[in-house]
């Protein structure tokens, strides 16, 4: 048995000495997204310039719409990018700090990987630090009174203050917390549902000036009456009705004949059709309706009548703007013309107007009486302008919706993350075995964010880390960071430089959990089979197992 150990041992280090060097690949990888969009972070940050598919180019300073628009070959990078769009869709924010925490809790586990540390210790160590970080930001959080404006405002500016719409002031907040308070329902027991995707529409209209961006106590659509000089182009107190289906005579599912014997059937034909339209129109205006709005067809002859009666109409509209109408107006979406009942009329609404901005006509169905669905109208320069404002909009909103769901508070500027690294260095001394080395570790790596903040600012880093750290040592203040703008170490309560409980925590369990997650890949297997040159005949490929030598290529997955 003397003999074979010795071979045993070299096939268990040449394993490991794979997994390493796989380990080692994925750390770089995440390392070089990190290091793409750390100079985004903060609110001195540099903004990218980046062509899109389609040749246009977008400039931004948003983690999640660098990271969208970049296309690496390598897996452990794509998964990185992946962690910026979760971020986005769970809380809005938090999409660059959630990159630059990841990779650079992969970049100190290096260390231990080099040491050979067995990657499941690393993550243990990792998911405590996870929990007592999650420990020590409930004991540090502040709550807000969400009615109360002053704070709501201060907050989300804080948060958006790293966005390139800040130097116009409170504008976007303002648009975010009126858009926000007007869609949030009460669900009861203090719960508050807010779904910002489907019922507040951001509409860019080029031209005038950003100032004159509104929240809208309603909705506003792009199209105009279908008669327009027939029908009224503004109704005050308008009665809306909203219907689901066409205005027209019904077509067969298919192809259909119809073999006619006499001239007079014809006649007879089209009167069916015309009497099946006025029996339509006149089972909606016995509801004395003002406006009809239906998602299908209108034809002429309904068009008639419905002009004859003195109600406006339009056709052709998306599911998503009716229903948005139905709950600003408290009108309820019809199938059927013989449904229509008078509970289902829309009597909430204050005024329809249709105006023309530029070439446009948009209709407007506003000042609503308690509308749960709004429209954002954002005026600017330039597209490119009012994509970057939409953007940010969608950033400020999301914080808003944060802060109404769970109105808890952190400190920002970097103060919760060196109150956690302080914690965590503490406690680190309390813990025994192997695995107080990387939680020591990712205690360390938390101070990624205000060090990245000093750097973007243009400080002397090591001066301002060791101010920091001193301070934040004895547990004096946990609110005090850096002032992004300034580049001052500040108590952030007196600057109201604050983040959401819920942004911070998603942050770090995202970034935590993904860290974890690359650091358990010991091998890449490609499933895609390589190219064939022309001409020669299938061959059965077995999946490739890559070796050391290939570890870090970067053509291994084709675009």
């Amino acid at each position: 048995m003397a003999l074979h150990a010795p071979v045993l041992v070299l096939k268990d280090s040449l394993k490991r000495e794979s997994g390493a060097r796989v380990h080692h690949a994925n750390i770089q990888a995440a390392k070089a997204v990190a290091d793409i969009i750390r100079t985004t972070l903060g609110p001195r940050s540099m903004l990218k310039m980046l062509l899109d598919a389609g040749g246009g180019i977008v400039v931004t300073n948003d983690g999640n719409a660098i990271l969208r628009e970049l296309d690496l070959a390598h897996p452990a990078a794509k998964s990185m990018i992946e962690l910026s769009r979760t971020q986005d869709e769970e809380v809005g924010d938090g999409t660059t700090s959630v990159i630059v925490l990841a990779g650079e809790m992969l970049h100190v586990a290096q260390a231990f990987i080099d040491k050979n540390y067995h990657p499941t210790v690393i993550c243990r160590a990792y998911t405590k630090a996870l929990e007592d970080a999650v420990a020590v930001l409930d004991k540090i959080a502040m709550s807000v009174d969400v009615n109360d404006r002053g704070t709501m405002l201060g907050l989300v500016k804080s948060c958006i203050s790293t966005k390139f719409t800040s130097q116009f002031g409170d504008l976007i907040a303002d648009l975010a917390i009126d858009a926000t308070t007007t869609v949030g329902v009460d669900l009861g027991q203090g719960m508050r549902e807010v779904d910002i995707k489907k019922y507040i529409k951001v509409e860019k209209v080029p031209g005038g000036q950003l100032e004159d961006s509104k929240v809208l106590k309603g909705v506003m659509i792009n199209k105009d009456v279908v008669a327009p000089g027939k029908m009224r182009r503004k109704i005050v107190n308008p009665r809306i009705i909203l219907l689901d289906c066409p205005l027209e005579y019904k077509k067969g599912e298919n192809q259909t004949n119809a073999e006619l014997m006499k001239e007079e059937d014809w006649e007879v034909l089209l009167k069916m059709e015309e009497e099946y339209i006025e029996n339509i129109c006149a089972q909606i205006l016995k509801f004395k309706p003002d406006l009809v709005i239906t998602e299908k067809g209108l034809s002429d002859l309904a068009c008639h009548f419905l002009s004859k009666a003195g109600v406006s109409a339009i056709r052709r509209l998306r599911k998503t703007d009716n229903n948005r109408i139905a709950k600003a107006c408290g009108a309820t979406i019809v199938n059927r013309p013989e449904e229509l009942q008078e509970s289902d009329v829309g009597t909430r609404a204050g005024l329809f107007e249709v105006k023309k901005f530029g070439d446009e006509f948009f209709s407007f169905i506003v000042d609503c009486k308690d509308p749960k669905a709004c429209t954002v109208l954002l005026r600017g320069a330039s597209k490119d302008l009012l994509n970057e404002v939409e953007r940010n909009l969608q950033d400020a909103t999301s914080v808003a919706r944060n802060i109404l769901k769970n109105p808890k508070l952190l400190p920002g500027g970097g103060a919760t993350e060196l109150t956690v690294s302080a914690s965590l260095k503490q406690k680190s001394s309390s813990i025994e075995g192997i695995e107080k080395w990387p939680y020591e570790a990712a205690a360390l790596a938390f101070e990624a964010i205000p060090r990245t903040l000093a750097q973007n600012c243009g400080l002397n880093v090591i001066r301002t880390m060791t101010q920091l750290q001193g301070k934040h040592a004895n547990a004096e203040n946990a609110w005090v960071g850096i002032d992004g703008s300034t580049g001052e170490i500040v108590d952030m309560k007196d600057r109201k430089i604050w983040d959401s409980y819920n942004v911070k925590a998603q942050t770090f369990k995202t970034a935590i959990e993904a860290a974890c997650m690359l650091l358990r890949i010991d091998d890449i297997v490609s499933g895609i089979k390589k190219k064939q040159a022309p001409g020669s005949g299938p061959t059965q490929q077995k999946p490739t197992i890559e070796t050391e030598g290939d570890a870090d290529n970067e053509q291994m997955i084709p675009e």
